[in-house]
């Protein structure tokens, strides 16, 4: 079952609304059943076709009541406005990039400020969730797999396991770099990481980028799955059909409660 509603992120937008997505396990209401918690960035991608971006979701929706999930799905739509509100939502880091138009601000931080400490304490409040970091994830794709990157490390104390697919490793090379060199990570990180090979084209010195933050990874001692999806592209057809892999090494390991 998908439940999903209007919400706002006051520090984000005001009060403009955005939608708020939700699968739940078919027994959910049993008794005590609890279950872990995968947050996912572009909630708008996540599920449904009908309100994916370009017409075509994840979907996340089919596969999870297919395989009757053993987890909650939580997902926020991305802000839809067209001055790049979206991009400066999902950058961990305030930098110059040439290529993007030149100036970025990040608002990553806040973003995850507002996850963590409003749409989670939610979340656990109103559904039978495990809420510990042992059962909190997270995913996303594109800049949302920079952010998922970016969450499983600048607040490890909350995520213990992301997949990060065809994330923008490409921007913001030696901030990504320090952080993933200096941030605090427990012994018992889980990351999925991903690209597809029809993507390195896309920007210069892809594959060295990829293979650095991979290698990075590796030096801090972060259980990884790294890997180059034959003709992968950047789009949500692929990443729908990394779903089988990422949830496998997602849920490795855990015991339904």
């Amino acid at each position: 079952m998908i439940v999903s509603w209007e919400i706002t992120i006051p520090a984000l937008s005001g009060d403009e609304p955005r939608r708020a997505y939700v699968y739940l396990p078919e027994d959910w209401e049993e008794e005590g059943r609890r279950y872990p918690v995968l947050y996912m960035f572009d909630g708008q991608n996540v599920f449904f076709d009908e309100d994916a971006t370009y017409g075509k979701s994840w979907g996340m929706a089919d596969f999870a009541e297919y395989n009757d999930l053993p987890m909650i799905v939580a997902a926020v739509e991305s802000h839809r406005g067209a001055n790049g509100e979206r991009l400066s939502e999902y950058s961990p880091f305030t930098v110059r990039e040439p290529g993007l138009g030149g100036y970025v601000v990040g608002r990553g931080r806040t973003t995850m400020e507002w996850l963590v400490n409003e749409f989670k304490p939610l979340i656990d409040a109103e559904f039978p969730t495990l809420p510990d970091r042992e059962h909190t994830l997270i995913a996303g794709s594109s800049m949302g797999g920079l952010m998922s990157l970016y969450a499983v490390t600048e607040y490890n104390h909350v995520f213990s396991r992301a997949a990060c697919l065809s994330p923008s490793v490409w921007f913001a090379t030696d901030r990504l770099d320090r952080l993933l060199r200096t941030a605090e990570l427990d012994e018992n990180t889980v990351i999925y990481m991903d690209y597809g090979s029809n993507e390195m084209k896309l920007h210069p010195h892809m594959k060295k980028q990829f293979a650095r933050v991979t290698q990075r990874l590796l030096e801090r001692d972060v259980h990884l799955i790294s890997r180059i999806v034959p003709q992968g592209d950047h789009c949500e057809a692929c990443w729908e059909k990394q779903i089988p892999l990422f949830m496998e090494l997602l849920l490795y390991g855990m015991e339904e409660e």
